[in-house]
């Protein structure tokens, strides 16, 4: 029985998928490509999840793909107008009709002497199989189907509502209600100010505070830059062209910002404290128009909850936007609690401080569980290739798997900026196999480079799954930078035939 043969083959259609796929369209629109997708919709993250107040925590100009601007000067978009630009996009690049929904890759064995993968699909038509010539993860790095949530005690007494926001109830009614969130991650801090808008109250209920930082809604370059733009006559300038200075400007100074409060945050971390802390002093204790905290008062606020014990991206920072998350606690609609949890009552929560929160709901924004790559099975001539067991090159490649690549997003920058590069150089590579007739790549471990943790943050979701990542090394082209710039000369430009790569 002769099988499908596709020339590339994408896993997963959220914005890495698509923007691959997208690539591969305009650059090798002669190779044919698939897309599986193992829900029913397009948009992977921000299709998933509904919670209220869902939006990005990166800026849309570096979100957005550069090859396609972000529309308008929103910087921190919401999650709808996320998905509908991802579903624009797939739309104008012909993506759409290479997605093939309900289609989980299960299993892909790799046959060294035909230099083919097969692939092994879930569908509801049953299992399926196809080959492939190149396999190319894009499904992130969290398991979709379930988030990570910690075993409570008491959990079963409580009478309320109980709420993972992976899997948010459509019918929920929070209105007047007393909500408690706990977490302190990206998710919780969109959450609390968003709830806060109609519940009672909302606490959240953090084990360890979170840097959080404040940001303008409305990115200040690009609107300045558009309201210049928008003066200059049609006949001088095409609208799109003006668009494209703007979002690249707009782009550039982000990815600036970026790069250097990293840097700042890694070299001077206790002066990227004091940056943090000055912010949330501000925001908490208000100004002339806004009433907020007395200074005293905010000292403590601070102190108590907005100063982590670790250093600045040790973890993620935290971006809200316009100060949403202070203004709800100014208001005293929202209020944090820095306190771990003794047990659940049938009203609430009770602390290990003795103190009780009442509650009507609680959410359980406790992270994310990590499941590479969609959760396939890979093996080379019939043998496991564990991930753990393999080193990434360019965290893009795994030593030792041939004829396959995966995307996974920057964690200290958009996830975007990184997507964008690892498609590029996957164009580049396959179109320099092309040329060349090679029909296969694969990168060769060097047994002197030391292994390092494949992700450098000590988040709980990350820390509680390294012993099933693939390592990174101690130096180039094995170690992650986590610097768009150096990646940028690295990826974009580099050469493709370097020391541990072997064509064949």
């Amino acid at each position: 029985m002769t099988l499908e043969h596709v020339d590339v083959l994408i896993v997963g259609a959220g914005l890495s998928g698509i923007g691959a796929a997208a690539q591969l369209r305009s650059h090798l629109p002669h190779r044919s490509v698939a897309v599986l997708e193992s829900r029913a919709a397009s948009g992977g993250t921000w299709d998933l999840f509904r919670y209220p107040g869902i939006r990005s925590d990166s800026d849309m100009f570096t979100f957005g793909f550069a090859w396609r601007p972000w529309p308008g000067d929103q910087a921190l978009a919401d999650g709808p107008a996320i998905l509908d630009y991802l579903r624009t996009v797939s739309q104008e690049y012909g993506v759409e009709e290479l997605i093939r929904f309900r289609h989980t890759v299960t299993a892909a064995d790799y046959d060294t002497a035909a230099a083919c993968w097969t692939v092994t699909v879930r569908t509801p038509e049953g299992e399926q199989r196809l080959t492939t010539d190149f396999l190319w993860a894009c499904a992130g790095y969290y398991d979709y189907e379930q988030g990570h949530q910690p075993d409570f005690p008491g959990l079963a007494d409580f009478e309320g509502a109980f709420i993972h926001p992976q899997h948010w109830p459509e019918d929920l009614e929070y209105a007047g209600k007393k909500v408690v969130v706990i977490g302190s991650g990206a998710t919780a801090v969109t959450l609390v100010p968003a709830m806060a808008a109609e519940a009672e109250h909302v606490t959240m209920l953090q084990r360890t505070p979170t840097y959080v930082l404040s940001r303008a809604g409305r990115d200040p370059v690009a609107r300045r830059l558009g309201s210049v733009l928008d003066r200059v006559p049609d006949w001088v300038a095409f609208r799109s062209a003006r668009e494209r200075v703007g979002f690249g400007a707009a782009r550039w100074a982000n990815i600036a910002m970026i790069i250097a409060s990293y840097q700042i945050a890694r070299r001077r971390p206790e002066r990227m404290k004091q940056i943090v802390r000055a912010g949330v002093l501000a925001q908490l204790t208000g100004d002339e128009r806004t009433a907020g905290l007395a200074p005293g008062e905010a000292e403590e606020y601070v102190e108590r909850h907005f100063t982590p014990p670790y250093e600045p991206w040790d973890q993620r920072l935290c971006f809200v936007p316009d100060g949403d998350l202070f203004e709800a606690i100014r208001a005293g609609r929202a209020s944090v609690v820095t306190d771990r949890i003794r047990t659940f009552t049938a009203k609430g929560v009770q602390l290990e401080s003795g103190d009780t929160l009442e509650a009507d709901i609680v959410v359980s924004a406790t992270g994310l569980r990590i499941r590479l790559f969609g959760g396939l099975d890979l093996t080379v001539d019939g043998e496991p290739r564990p991930f753990n067991e393999a080193m990434a090159y360019k965290a893009m490649m795994l030593s030792g798997i041939p004829n396959f690549a995966f995307t996974i997003g920057y964690t200290n920058a958009s996830w975007t900026l990184k997507a964008d590069l690892v498609a590029d150089h996957v164009v580049r590579l396959l179109g320099h196999m092309e040329r060349l007739g090679h029909r296969q790549v694969l990168v060769e471990r060097d047994p002197s480079v030391e292994e390092r943790p494949f992700m450098g943050l000590t988040s709980g979701y990350i820390t509680r799954a390294l012993d099933r990542m693939p390592s990174q090394g101690d130096r180039a082209p094995w170690a992650l930078k986590q610097n768009y710039l150096v990646d940028l000369r690295v990826l974009r430009a580099g050469r493709l035939e370097d020391g541990p790569v072997r064509f064949s």
